[in-house]
């Protein structure tokens, strides 16, 4: 048996919750996936999961086996990195994250260029409005939005995304714009509830800062939806330029107070820190890093 190949499997299994999660990955079977870890086991001579018919739970034995399998696999990945570092091909299964409406918008777009570049990489790119789990979702890196929790996961900057206030002619036409952040009490906003600013939008200018609690009757975890109700003529947001982009040139939406200056929003690559970071995962992250860092669409609206 191969010892390493099977602590890998045995990792994975975890991680991942799933004998056919597994399966899929390996593109094996889920029988193959147990037979290797009941040989494990019979290995070390005693039970690491304690299986049941809702889900896998590591033994005691096996929870502390889990912790130096972790341990021995990323020694072994970085001596494996270091002595093929500069010449790794970009290559292999490439399993990104992002929230749906930035992966459908910002990320879907530019993986042509990439994938003509980068031929042999195989792009799996899985979309949520939830923060994903890297380890559980078996992501190799997630493209984040916002400030970072502390996860204990390893993150790298890839630019800023410029945010503007925006509201349907519809619903200006029943409502006088704001000319001033302190307006927006004045009117029904809408919340985008995954920001850990909530209800609360800040706005510069001229060296002073302006904090205003907005209040509205809808709000959403989903950036798409928002637009809708922008449209709609439901209310006012506060929301990345790239999702209203196309609508400011439509003349679908209006920007409004332009004379104050919004907090842009941070934009990380993350990836686990348990995991080596491959060639294929550099490259994708230089390559959209570049993209980024030159989109229009990003930038603020003069």
């Amino acid at each position: 048996m191969d010892k390493l190949h099977a602590m890998s499997i045995f990792v994975r299994v975890i991680e991942r919750g799933s004998f056919s999660a597994v399966a899929r990955e390996l593109q094996t079977t889920q029988p193959t996936i147990s037979k290797v870890l009941r040989a494990l086991e019979r290995q070390l001579g005693g039970k690491l999961i304690a299986r049941s018919t809702r889900k896998l739970s590591l033994t005691d034995e096996g929870q502390r086996y889990y912790n130096e399998c972790r341990t021995i696999l990323a020694a072994v990945d970085a001596a494996e990195h270091s002595f093929q570092s500069g010449r790794e091909t970009v290559a292999g299964p490439l399993r990104i994250g992002s929230s749906v409406s930035f992966g459908r918008l910002q990320i879907a777009p530019r993986l042509t260029a990439f994938l003509e570049r980068y031929p042999q990489v195989q792009i799996d790119l899985q979309l949520s409005d939830q923060n994903q789990d890297l380890v559980s979702e078996g992501l190799d890196v997630s493209l984040r939005i916002g400030a970072l929790s502390d996860s204990g996961m390893i993150a790298r900057p890839i630019g800023v995304t410029h945010r503007i206030t925006v509201a349907a002619p519809a619903y200006l036409e029943r409502h006088p714009a704001p000319l001033a952040p302190a307006d927006l009490r004045l009117h029904n906003c809408l919340q985008f509830n995954l920001l850990s600013s909530q209800n609360l939008w800040t706005y510069e200018k001229d060296g002073q800062r302006h904090e205003v609690r907005i209040q509205g009757n809808a709000q959403s975890n989903n950036s798409e939806a928002i637009r809708e109700m922008v449209l709609g003529g439901l209310g006012i947001a506060l929301s990345p330029v790239w999702l209203f982009s196309e609508d400011l040139k439509a003349g679908r939406v209006v920007a409004l107070l332009q004379d104050y200056r919004t907090q842009p929003l941070p934009m990380h690559a993350v990836f686990p820190a348990n995991r080596r970071q491959s060639a294929r995962i550099h490259a994708f992250v230089d390559h959209m890093a570049q993209a980024l860092a030159t989109a229009p669409e990003l930038m603020p609206v003069r």
